[in-house]
């Protein structure tokens, strides 16, 4: 069995949070499946719903940041690999002393980051709790389940973002038959702009349909 853990962490110092914190970006994600260089301290971003030219401009001004390159440009999302400076928070690395794995991180606009995590179990959990107040990071759990395996993961990759873009609407009628909520209402909802709540259900509806309609 292993425990799967959601939470929002928050800290000044955390990766990316003053620009996070610039609402630059609509929604920055961590590419957990690229490579990266834990010794140097660069990491691949896809950042969604951004204004390029302003988000970089954050970025000159983030001092968690030491430097970045465009990795790749789409219409709707953008790819950096950044570098952080020393003073730069990163719980990846305490996550992997602990044995367990950073299954997702995204940008939380109230808080910081919000982490999926991979743990074998509570005791795990316990520590790096205790990590996080030893040094004054916010760590407030969401919710967190058990599985079997360590490898099976969840259902679909739908992430923490998107799924509550999808509850938000469906608990406010936006998929009834006439529509009891618009896009404007899940926004007030959800903190958002109503072209992030509209990309967050489109990807999110696009994962479930991939991840349980088609078959292999």
């Amino acid at each position: 069995m292993s425990l799967i853990t959601v939470a929002d962490i928050a800290h000044d110092d955390l990766a990316l949070t003053p620009t996070i914190q610039s609402e630059a970006a609509g929604e920055i994600d961590v590419v957990s499946q690229s490579g990266t260089d834990p010794e140097t301290g660069q990491f691949f971003f896809a950042v969604k719903n951004a204004n390029v030219a302003a988000f970089e401009e954050a970025l000159e001004a983030d001092h968690t940041v030491r430097d970045w390159w465009l990795v790749s440009e789409r219409e709707d999302s953008v790819v950096y690999r950044i570098g952080h400076t020393n003073d730069a928070i990163l719980l990846s690395p305490m996550v992997t002393e602990l044995g367990g794995l950073m299954l997702d991180a995204c940008s939380n606009e109230t808080s910081g980051w919000r982490v999926r995590l991979q743990l074998s179990d509570r005791e795990a959990l316990s520590e790096l709790w205790e990590y996080c107040e030893a040094n004054d990071i916010s760590f407030d759990l969401n919710r967190m389940f058990q599985q079997d395996g360590w490898m099976n993961g969840e259902p679909s990759k739908l992430t923490d973002a998107q799924r509550d873009a999808l509850v938000a609407a469906y608990e406010h009628g936006y998929f009834e038959e006439p529509r009891e909520a618009a896009l404007d209402d899940l926004s007030d909802v959800l903190g958002i702009s109503p072209t992030a709540v509209s990309g967050r259900i489109r990807r999110g509806t696009s994962e479930l349909v991939e991840s349980i309609l088609v078959e292999e």
